[in-house]
């Protein structure tokens, strides 16, 4: 019954109007102070940003598993199926135990007169699931903003680390970087420490948050840098060479975070061994992020804004610098999609976009409004395309929603979502 408990979970969840967003903490707070307030028995590193967040948590998380921390990870969206978001030491919540959470939560909800959305219903799972499982630490992402954010709805963390700031989601987060960061800076809870970097294109208003709530600010005094070599690629940090399993010239900047983070656990009385952090950075694993199939040549990253774009690019130029790239790309409408292509694309590269089943995706026939000459490439064409392809880079690019998509249909694409290995 497995499976058909966590279909009927996923049905309660998707019947909650999937693009359907309605920030605020009044819903989520009273629905987590039903089951008991979970959240305040976790401890907490809660980390928002425009880019890189994800990559983040993931790294954190990794090496507080590997120095042997029962460790709570929270991350959206989802690739293949909605319990990767709910992991501990880096596995997936069981379908069966994400069925009778959610199930129970709902109806509890239900019961009481709170309409949860979806994002609200799947972060109260994580709590409770994290609380019952008596977690050492949690990482948890935000999933849009910050300060009126589900994962919001908590008193206290460790820590709050706060990623490059850049504009997205601007119809609800605010035009301009400084409304943006305020946004993001609401993770920062009174005197509790806060992490960024000192080149945060939103440093001042986080820095004038973080003052009027008496927190600490916390910048990294040493910077991370990424190595490429013999096809194998590293962070170097204060004279170690560590292997890096993750891909992306945006890493550097990643890891300067997660380094100066680990610092402040370790001065905190979190022992985390040298020999943890080598073991974590050389195996960890953020699907779809500059994910690299090396046997296929064959990238893949989800990348929807045009500072992430930019930073795509620059990775591809420095990994792949004399590979022809074939681009086969999707997006939402609620995307800068105009922007975010003029970006990737150059003269001499092979376009193709894939028309995805999503609502509010972009139909074909607006891209090709943009692009007269680029085709319009369907599941088998691709895996065709892939199969047979030997020199040229394909790169899949844009939606999460489009690249999941692809790798759950049946075929070639299947067994490339259960590569876990990047490079």
């Amino acid at each position: 019954m497995e499976n058909g408990n966590y279909e009927k979970a996923i049905n309660l969840i998707t019947s909650r109007e999937k693009f359907h967003i309605c920030l605020g903490l009044e819903r989520v707070s009273a629905m987590l102070e039903i089951l008991g307030n979970p959240q305040d028995s976790l401890n907490i590193i809660h980390v928002a940003g425009t880019n890189g967040k994800g990559s983040v948590c993931a790294i954190l998380s990794k090496i507080l598993t590997c120095a042997g921390f029962k460790t709570g990870l929270y991350t959206s969206p989802h690739i293949l199926e909605y319990n990767e978001r709910i992991k501990i030491n880096h596995r997936d919540i069981s379908k069966n135990d994400f069925a009778d959470l959610i199930t129970e939560i709902a109806l509890t909800a239900k019961v009481n007169g709170i309409y949860l959305t979806e994002f609200e219903l799947l972060t109260c799972a994580a709590y409770k699931y994290f609380a019952d499982k008596e977690t050492d630490i949690c990482v948890i992402e935000t999933g849009l903003g910050g300060r009126l954010d589900a994962t919001s709805a908590i008193n206290k963390n460790i820590l709050s680390i706060i990623t490059s700031i850049s504009l997205d989601h601007t119809d609800r987060l605010g035009d301009t970087i400084e409304k943006i960061a305020f946004e993001k800076a609401g993770i920062i809870k009174d005197s509790y420490p806060v992490l960024f970097s000192s080149d945060n294109r939103g440093g001042e208003t986080i820095k004038r948050i973080a003052k009027e709530k008496q927190s600490p600010v916390l910048t990294p005094e040493d910077k991370a840098e990424l190595l490429f070599e013999n096809s194998k690629n590293y962070v170097c940090y204060k004279g170690k060479k560590y292997e890096f399993a993750l891909l992306g010239l945006w890493q550097a900047e990643n890891m300067s975070l997660v380094f100066e983070a680990i610092n402040y656990l370790r001065e905190n009385g979190y022992e985390i061994q040298d020999t943890a952090v080598q073991k974590a950075l050389k195996t960890v694993c953020w699907p779809c992020r500059m994910q690299y199939i090396k046997k296929y040549n064959l990238l893949i990253d989800g990348t929807h804004n045009p500072d992430g774009a930019r930073v795509l690019r620059d990775s591809i130029d420095y990994y792949f610098p004399d590979k022809k790239r074939v681009w086969i790309y999707g997006s939402l409408t609620t995307k800068d999609y105009k922007k975010v292509t003029e970006i990737i694309f150059r003269p001499q590269d092979e376009i193709y976009f894939y028309d995805f089943k999503y609502p509010n995706s972009v139909p074909f026939k607006k891209l090709a409004e943009l692009y007269p000459d680029t085709l319009l490439i369907n599941q088998k064409e691709l895996e065709y395309l892939a199969a047979e392809n030997k020199e040229a880079l394909i790169i899949i690019s844009g939606s999460f929603y489009m690249i999941g998509q692809i790798l759950t249909a049946k075929g070639f694409f299947q067994n490339i979502a259960e590569v876990d290995n990047i490079y």
